[in-house]
C-alpha cells in the first residue's frame, strides 16, 4: 500500500513537471514563429537553448509517466500498461527529436548570418525542413503517442475506478480530442499552436493537472488497490 502511494505521488509530480517544462518552454522558442526566422534564431541563439532544454525535460517527464504508473497498471491489464510505456517511450523520443531539430536550426541560422544573410536557396530550404521536422514531431508525432498512451491507462482507470471515474473518463475524452487535434494538424486543417488547436487541446491540459494534483493529495483507491487485481491482456 506505501509502495502504490509513493507511486501515486511520483506519477502525479511526473505529470506536472512534463506540463510545466512544455508551458515554460514555448515563450523561449518564440523566435522560430518569426517571418525571418532565420535570422531570429540566430539572434536569440541563448533564448533558444533555454527553450530546448525544457523542451528535453518535458520529454523526459513525458516518457517517464507510464513507466512509474507501470507497476500499478500492470495488475489489472499488463497488455494496455505496456502499451501505454511503449507509447509515451516514442512521445519523449519525438520530442527529443524535434529538440535535435531545433538545434540544428539554430546553427543553420547562425551559418545563414554569418554569410551576410544571401538569398541562397539552400539555406531556405534547411530551414523550412528542419522547422518542418520540429513542428511534425512535437506536433503530430508525439501529440498522437501521447494520446494512444495516455487512451491505455485512462481505459484501465475507468474499468478499475483506481481514480474516480469522472476524472478518468474526463481523461478519455481529453485524450481523443487530443488526438483529433493531431490529425487535424497532420492535415493541415489547423496550424500547429493555432488557437483552434490550442482549445481542442485545453480538456487534457488541464485534466491532467487536475489528476497530478489528485494523485499526490489522495492517490489510488484504497478499495481497489486493497481487493484482488486481475491481471490480463
Amino acid at each position: 500500500m506505501t509502495s502504490d502511494r509513493n507511486t501515486a505521488r511520483v506519477a502525479g509530480t511526473l505529470f506536472i513537471t512534463a506540463t510545466a517544462a512544455s508551458i515554460l518552454s514555448s515563450p523561449f522558442l518564440e523566435p522560430i514563429n518569426a517571418s525571418n526566422y532565420l535570422v531570429s534564431v540566430s539572434a536569440n541563439g541563448n533564448q533558444v537553448m533555454v527553450g530546448a532544454f525544457f523542451a528535453i525535460i518535458g520529454a523526459a517527464a513525458s516518457a517517464s509517466i507510464a513507466i512509474s504508473l507501470y507497476p500499478v497498471v500492470r495488475r489489472y491489464s499488463e497488455g494496455l500498461a505496456l502499451g501505454a510505456v511503449g507509447f509515451r517511450l516514442i512521445e519523449g523520443t519525438l520530442y527529443l527529436v524535434g529538440v535535435t531539430s531545433l538545434v540544428s536550426l539554430l546553427a543553420l541560422s547562425q551559418e545563414f548570418v554569418k554569410a551576410g544573410a544571401p538569398d541562397q536557396s539552400y539555406f531556405q530550404t534547411l530551414g523550412v525542413s528542419l522547422l518542418a521536422g520540429y513542428h511534425w514531431a512535437s506536433y503530430v508525432g508525439g501529440a498522437l503517442a501521447f494520446s494512444l498512451g495516455a487512451l491505455m491507462y485512462y481505459y484501465v482507470f475507468y474499468q478499475t475506478k483506481l481514480v474516480p471515474r469522472w476524472l478518468s473518463g474526463w481523461g478519455l475524452v481529453g485524450a481523443a480530442l487530443c488526438a483529433v487535434s493531431t490529425i487535424l494538424v497532420m492535415f493541415a486543417v489547423v496550424a500547429p499552436l493555432s488557437t483552434p488547436q490550442v482549445v481542442v487541446n485545453l480538456p487534457i491540459a488541464v485534466q491532467e493537472m487536475v489528476l497530478a494534483v489528485w494523485l499526490i493529495v489522495k492517490g489510488f483507491n484504497p478499495s481497489v488497490i486493497a481487493s484482488e487485481p486481475h491481471v490480463g491482456s
